[in-house]
Parts: C-alpha cells; structure tokens; sequence
C-alpha cells in the first residue's frame, strides 16, 4: 500500500536488512507481527477532509482584515503546514498508483528525483506543523502573562520574522533529514525536537491553566457561590487535556517509533512496533484533521467568517 514516503525511509531500521542475524531477526518478527493494513481510501479521506478544512481556515483568515493578527497570521501558517501535508500525501499516494498502473512511466531517475521533491515537502510540512504549535503556544503565553505589552511585544514584523525563520529552518532541516536519513543522529535530532516542543508546550499550557485557575478561586473567594469557579476550572482543565491529548497522541507513536529504531532495532518487541508504522501515520495525518478544531474553528469571528466563506457572501 502507499504510504507517506519520507516517512517510510524512517519506517525501520536502516540496518535492518543487512546482515543474516538482521533478517533472521526482523523475518521472524514479521512472522508473528503483521502489522495494521490501511486501506488507502482512508489516507485518501483524511487528507482530502484536512485540504479542506485547512483551507477554509487560510480563505477566512484572508477574507476578514479583524483577522489580520499576529495571532491569526500564526494559526493560518499551522493551517498551510497542514495543507501542505495534505496536499504531498496526495500528491505521493496519486504517483505511486500512476507508476504502479503503467499509466505514467517514468526512467528511474526521474521517479527519485519526483521521490525526493516530495519527501522534501512531507518533511518540511511536518516539521513546520510542529514549530507553529509551538509558535501558537507561545504567543498565547504572551497574550495572557504580557496581555498590556502584547502588541509592543509580537509586532507585525516580529511575527513575519518568527514566520519567516520557520519556514526556513523546516525546509533547510527536512533536506538534511532526506539527505542523512539513515543516519541515528539525524533521528535523535528528531526525537530531540519532538520532545523539546512536547515540554514547552506542557510548561506553558500548564502555567496558564494555573494562572486562570488562581484568577477564578480569586473572583470566586469575594463572591458567595462557587459553581462558576468549579465550572471554569473544569472547563480549563478540558481544554488543556485535549490540547496536550491531542499533540500527544497523534505525534507521540511516530517519535516512539523513532526511539524503538535508535534503541533496539532488532529486538522482537521492537521489530514487532515497526509493524504498526502505517497507523502512526494515520495518527499524524488525524491532526491536521484536528488542528483547525482546536486553534481554528473555536474563534467566533473565524466561524462567522467561515459561514461567510462557505455561502460566497464576500
């Protein structure tokens, strides 16, 4: 079946088919383990349903100037990183079935060449993803610990420059990845920026949860009911569990993929994981399916623009 290509180079070990002991090892292991088969009208829905949402969210964020933020400018980069993802899933799943069809053949030059382009964009869309949640969550801290020096803090050319530098760092840094792919040190940089952005966005999410949590105990403690305490608290411990929940679940198999190949590239248990590879991508692409619910679409004036957006009232 296709799959997403730059991911597939990361799919096992690179070692794992040399050597007989390697063989033995990884053959046995598929014996027992067959893996999780992903039929690829699922890859094809979920990528067509993210394209989709994604690009509502860039359309409304054009349409309407009240969203011509810093903030939103942030929100719109997440949602083109996603459609990026989209789009080369796609892209990648429709070449492979054309080369595998005979109806486009190619020298086989040519096909690395196409192979690698989109590698490439995968790469440096999921990488750009992953930096703008980042981005997101920073900019949200500032908003609330720094909300009177905000717009002195995120200027608008400040912004475009965060924007700028990411863009370019995941294009430089997915060309590497292609590049030394096989390399573990490529992968520990990986599971290093997995993880760097896991605690930061748990620092950060987690302090303001508590600063919102202190803010209601204080309106809470000068007025005599407390449901409205218990029920924000509530509310922003939900919040921060699907935030987290979310980024976690849906990036966290592939980076634990990666630390299984680094770790133990030939141990049963571990060769037995590498078989579910084709679901941690499912999981990958389920959150550009969820980011637009998450940061998008909870916006009142981003839904509002969105219906504008949806019935052509421009």
């Amino acid at each position: 079946m296709a799959t997403l290509a730059p991911l597939r180079l990361l799919r096992e070990p690179s070692n794992a088919s040399e050597g007989n002991q390697s063989n033995a090892t990884v053959g046995a292991s598929a014996g027992r383990c067959q893996g999780l088969d992903i039929p690829n009208e699922l890859f094809l829905a979920l990528g067509l349903v993210s394209l989709v949402e994604n690009l509502l969210v860039v359309a409304a964020i054009l349409k309407n100037r009240n969203l011509h933020s810093p903030t939103y400018y942030f929100i719109g980069c997440l949602a083109v990183s996603d459609m990026l993802v989209s789009i080369s899933n796609l892209a990648e799943m429709l070449f492979m079935l054309l080369l595998e069809h005979g109806v486009l053949v190619m020298r086989p030059s040519i096909v690395r060449h196409m192979d690698s382009v989109i590698d490439t964009l995968i790469c440096s869309s999921v990488v750009s993803s992953l930096s703008f949640l980042g981005v997101i969550a920073v900019d949200r801290y500032i908003t609330i610990f720094y909300a009177l020096r905000y717009h002195s803090i995120m200027t608008l050319q400040r912004a475009v420059v965060t924007m700028a530098s990411v863009w370019l760092a995941s294009t430089a840094s997915s060309t590497v990845l292609i590049t030394y792919y096989h390399s573990n040190t490529i992968r520990l940089c990986l599971i290093g920026f997995f993880l760097f952005m896991l605690v930061l966005m748990l620092v950060l999410y987690i302090h303001m949860f508590a600063l919102a949590r202190h803010h209601l105990h204080s309106i809470s403690s000068q007025q005599k009911p407390t449901t409205a305490y218990r029920g924000g608290s509530l509310k922003g411990a939900v919040t921060l569990t699907i935030l987290l929940g979310v980024f976690f679940i849906c990036w966290g198999p592939f980076f634990f993929h990666l630390i299984l190949i680094v770790t133990c590239p030939t141990n049963p248990f571990c060769t037995c994981f590498f078989s579910y590879f084709n679901l941690f991508l499912v999981l990958m692409i389920c959150n550009s399916v969820i980011d637009p619910l998450i940061y998008a679409f909870r916006s009142q004036e981003l839904r509002r623009t969105l219906r504008e957006v949806v019935t052509c009232s421009w």
